[in-house]
C-alpha cells in the first residue's frame, strides 16, 4: 500500500479536522470566493465532512461539558441565486421541515445580516432538543450554523450569545492553500480518493503563492497525499507520474522513492521496487519533522512477496 504520511497532531482519524485557533472556526470552499467564520471557545471538533464536487464543507463540534454541540456548513445554492440570508433559511428549512419558535434578523455592518431561528425538537432518546440556527448568504453561497443541546439555556447562554456576535461571512475571501488542502484531506479521510487526488493537486498550485518557511514541507506532504490518493483510487499510472515528477524536482526526499516502490510492487515490478526502496532508505536522514520511514515488512504492497526469498531478505535488511 502506498505509504501514508501522518504529520498532523493526534490520531489518523482525527487528522482532517477544521482547524480552530483560540476558538476561531472558519469554513471555505476550494474554488469559490467567501469564508464563513465564528468564535466558539471551548469547543472541540469531533467530525468534518466535504462533498466530492467541491460545493459543501461541514464541521461538528462539542463544548467541554458535551452540553452543547454545533453544526456548521458552507455550501453553494446556485438554483436560488442571487441568495439572501432569508432565502437560505427558507431553502434549507423548508415550510414543512421545522416550525421556528422565534425568528430574528441580526444586522451586520461588515456583511450580510444573520437570520436567526430557534426551535424545539425531539431527539432519538425522546428528550427535547433546543436549537438556535443562523443563516448567512450572498450570491450563490450559504452559511448555516446550528447550536443545539438538551437544555433550554442554548437560547440564552451568554457564552453561546458571543458565538452569534462573532458569526460573519466574508464574500471577498479567496481560498488559500490551507483551505484547499483541508478540503482534500477531509475527502481523503472519508475514502473519497478519486475526488481527493485532484483536490490535492489543486492545493499544490495554491502553495506556489505561499512563501512561508514551511513551504517545502507542505510541498512534500501534499505531493505525497496526491499520489497516494491516486494510488488508493486504483490509478497507479497517475500516482507514478506524480512521484516521478516529484523526484525530478526534489531528489533528496525519501518518501517519493518509497511510494514509487509501492507502485512498482502493485504492478509486480520487483526489480524496480528493490531499486526504489534502496534509494528511499539511502535518503532516510532526509525525512521531515514528525515523520519516520515506514517498515516495508508490514506494508501491504510488499507482503504478497514474502515467499520470494531473495526479495524478502532484501526487504528485511532495510530495517
Amino acid at each position: 500500500m502506498i505509504s501514508v504520511l501522518w504529520l498532523f497532531a493526534g490520531t489518523a482519524a482525527g487528522r482532517a479536522q477544521i482547524p480552530a485557533n483560540d476558538g476561531n472556526f472558519t469554513l471555505a470552499l476550494p474554488t469559490h470566493q467567501g469564508q464563513l467564520q465564528w468564535n466558539a471557545e471551548g469547543f472541540k471538533v469531533i467530525q468534518s465532512s466535504a462533498k466530492p464536487n467541491g460545493k459543501e464543507i461541514g464541521v461538528r463540534a462539542s463544548d467541554r461539558s458535551s452540553q452543547f454541540t454545533f453544526l456548521g456548513f458552507l455550501f453553494l445554492f446556485p438554483d436560488q441565486a442571487p441568495m439572501t440570508s432569508a432565502k437560505c433559511r427558507d431553502g434549507v428549512l423548508g415550510p414543512a421541515k421545522i416550525k421556528p419558535v422565534a425568528s430574528i434578523q441580526m444586522a451586520r455592518s461588515d456583511g450580510p445580516p444573520v437570520e436567526l431561528v430557534s426551535y424545539v425538537g425531539q431527539g432519538q432518546d425522546g428528550k427535547l432538543v433546543y436549537s438556535i440556527r443562523g443563516f448567512l448568504a450572498v450570491g450563490d453561497i450559504c452559511g448555516d450554523l446550528e447550536i443545539y443541546g438538551n437544555d433550554v439555556s442554548v437560547i440564552s447562554d451568554p457564552n453561546l450569545k458571543r458565538i452569534w456576535d462573532s458569526y460573519r461571512f466574508d464574500p471577498n475571501y479567496s481560498p488559500q492553500f490551507k483551505d484547499v488542502s483541508l478540503y482534500a484531506e477531509i475527502l481523503y479521510q472519508n475514502h473519497m480518493y478519486q475526488a481527493a487526488a485532484p483536490a490535492f493537486e489543486q492545493a499544490l498550485t495554491k502553495l506556489k503563492d505561499d512563501k512561508s518557511k514551511d513551504q517545502l514541507m507542505w510541498q512534500r506532504v501534499t505531493t505525497d497525499q496526491a499520489g497516494m490518493a491516486y494510488g488508493l483510487a486504483g490509478n497507479i499510472p497517475q500516482a507514478r507520474a506524480i512521484f516521478e515528477a516529484a523526484v525530478a524536482k526534489d531528489p533528496e526526499y525519501p518518501m517519493y522513492y518509497y511510494n514509487l516502490a509501492c507502485a512498482d510492487a502493485e504492478e509486480k515490478k520487483l526489480t524496480d521496487a528493490r531499486d526504489h526502496l534502496q534509494q528511499a532508505f539511502a535518503r532516510k536522514a532526509n525525512v521531515i519533522r514528525g515523520e519516520t520511514m515506514p517498515d516495508p515488512t508490514k506494508d501491504d504492497s510488499f507482503l504478497p512477496y514474502r515467499d520470494n526469498k531473495e526479495f524478502w531478505t532484501f526487504v528485511e535488511s532495510l530495517h
